[in-house]
Parts: C-alpha cells; structure tokens; sequence
C-alpha cells in the first residue's frame, strides 16, 4: 500500500506561530491566559493546559501579573482596549493574514460601502473581522445572499478559510444585487493551498484520510473537498479513531490535515496506516 501526506497538510504559519507563543509565554510567566481556545483542535487545547495556559470568558479573570494572548483569530477593538486599560501585558499572536483582513474591511467601510464578510456565522474569525466596523453583513451562503435587497455600493472580504467555490457562488449573487461591487480576495494562500491538495488527492487516491476536529471549520471543509471527488473519504482526529476496514484492497491512501492539526497528530495517524498497510517507506509527499 502506498501512502501519499499532503505537503502542506496541518498547522498553518499562523497557527503555528499562536502555539509557539503561548508554550513560550506559559513557560516564562508559569501562567498565559487567553479569551476563548488558540485553536479548534482539542488534543492541543489539552496539552496546552498541561504546561499552564487558562482559557477564561471575560478580561477580569485575567490576573494583573499575568499574561494575556490574543489569538490567531483575530480580537475586537473594544477588547484591546479594555486591555490597555487595564495594563495587562498582550500577547499578540493575531495572525498576520488576519490583520490584512482587518485592514481591508476598514477601508471599504472608509469608502463608504455596505461592508459583507462572507463566513461562517459565530465563527471566532468572522467575529472578529465583523467587529472592526459598524453593521456588516455575513453571508455563509447564497441563499442568504439571494435575500438581500439591491444596493449601490458594497465591500467584500472573505473568512481566510473559506472555500473558494462557495466564495464565487455569493460573489456572482452579489452582482446581480450591487451595482458598485468591490470584492477583497482574502481566502488566505495555505487555505487555498491545501484545497488544491486535497482535491488532486482524492482524485489520485482509493482511499482519502482527512486528520482534524469536528469543531474544526477549516478541517470540515477539506472533508467536503474529499467527499465531493471521492466517497471513500474519512474525517478524524486522531489514530484511535482509524478503522482498519477502510482499508480492505486499497493500494494507495491519500492524507490531508486541517490548519489545527498538530504535526505530533499527523505523524500518529500516519504510522498506524502505515502498520496497517504493512507500508515500510516513508510516505510520498504531493506537491
């Protein structure tokens, strides 16, 4: 049996970064404290725990001798404010690709435009993005685009990891509705990366392996990609979650992973496929 890992499967630069941040801070202050979990993946959200990091709701359970990190998602200018208020020590660890987005919403709202995010409702990004101006709108499909009344000038960005086909679904549906269309491609480049990936994948493999939480929009997304070109495509989120059924007659297997997947998980998925496919050889990687 044959295995194929895609190049760019896992933990995105941003993500990576974030990780590295609060292990690194924990370790220096004993404690990090942060407004929700750094990422979707609940084996690093654990393990995160373990070396001192505390997720709390609110700024006032932060200690005033402690850390605060701001996640890779993004945070609302009130609450950095509040923050700077209160003096606490930030630790930014905002994505910079998120920060662009951050950036471009505020200047189209500076145009004058009717801003829209397309993105997942209640989503820690999207919340994010929608909290740098006043009244957007948030569209996660086309239906709810097909809704909205006719305007003459509007401004879109996009969540970083949206699919790009559900992006130009609601952009041409939006040119129907707006006569002064502006639209910010900020699907980030690792998320359109990976799609590339994982849709070549399923195509080439018998068998496709999907590694990432199911709190994981980015993770669900690549399982869609996979289940759109081949039916025999699995989501987990760890090796235990693997069954050796799947891989009755398969000669070649396909791995992907979403942005949230530690390399750690990745490499135990891997090598329990490996053992089940008798594979002695490291896994070929798709470019």
């Amino acid at each position: 049996m044959k295995i194929i890992l895609a190049k760019d499967a896992g933990y995105c630069f941003g993500v990576r970064e974030a990780v590295k941040k609060a292990y690194h801070e924990a370790e220096d202050h004993g404690e990090v404290y942060m407004l929700g979990h750094i990422v979707h993946n609940e084996n690093v959200v654990k393990n995160l725990e373990k070396s001192g990091t505390k997720v709390v709701e609110s700024l006032k359970n932060v200690p005033s001798d402690k850390p605060v990190l701001f996640r890779a998602h993004g945070t609302a200018p009130e609450v950095w404010d509040s923050a700077k208020n209160k003096k606490l020590n930030i630790i930014d660890a905002t994505c910079p690709l998120v920060t662009e987005i951050h950036n471009e919403i505020k200047q189209l709202d500076e145009e004058g435009r009717q801003t829209i995010i397309i993105g997942d409702h209640g989503h820690d990004e999207v919340i994010g993005i929608a909290s740098q101006v006043k009244n957007p709108i948030i569209l996660s499909t086309v239906d709810e685009a097909k809704k909205l009344k006719k305007m003459k000038s509007a401004g879109v960005v996009t969540q970083s990891t949206q699919m790009i086909e559900n992006v130009q679904n609601i952009i041409n549906e939006l040119m129907i509705k707006v006569f002064d269309l502006r639209f910010v491609n900020t699907i980030c480049y690792p998320t359109r990366r990976n799609h590339e990936q994982i849709k070549s994948l399923a195509l080439k493999c018998e068998l496709m392996i999907v590694i990432g939480s199911f709190t994981s929009a980015n993770s669900k997304r690549l399982t869609q990609l996979a289940l759109e070109r081949n039916p025999r495509s699995h989501q987990v989120t760890c090796g235990e979650d693997i069954n050796e059924e799947w891989f009755k007659n398969v000669n070649v297997v396909g791995i992907s992973a979403g942005a949230s997947t530690p390399d750690s998980i990745i490499n135990e998925v891997t090598e329990k496929i490996r053992k089940i496919g008798n594979v002695l050889k490291e896994e070929l990687v798709y470019e």
